[in-house]
């Protein structure tokens, strides 16, 4: 039988086992971040989104949210996606940072 993608995730003395499984997770948390972000700012009027931009949005709207968003970045773009940092530790505090930053976005779209 077949495992499934969490279970494949093997994590033993705070370390994954596969650099694989914590790759895929940074991206696919970065991109929820960067969709609800998407959803609070809209289209930016001329060429593609960047980094920067997202932090020029960011700063002019929530100073907090811009810290947890650059953490995001850092920790679940970086370090996992790129690097596939393997510290169970990191990936925790990368993906409890994509939440905050999710709720926060979610009560912007709401109000």
């Amino acid at each position: 039988m077949p495992k499934k993608s969490g279970e494949k995730a093997i994590k033993e003395d705070g370390f994954y086992k596969d650099r694989k499984y914590v790759k895929m997770a940074g991206h696919t948390a970065y991109s929820g971040v960067l969709v609800a972000l998407d959803a609070v700012f809209g289209d930016k009027k001329k060429g593609r989104k960047s980094i920067d931009w997202y932090k020029e949005e960011l700063s002019q709207v929530d100073k907090k949210i811009l810290s947890a968003f650059v953490g995001a970045y850092d920790t679940l773009h970086l370090a996992m996606s790129y690097d596939g940092n393997l510290v169970a530790g990191i990936s925790r505090e990368g993906l409890d940072l994509a939440e905050i930053i999710i709720n926060w976005a979610e009560q912007k779209t709401a109000a």
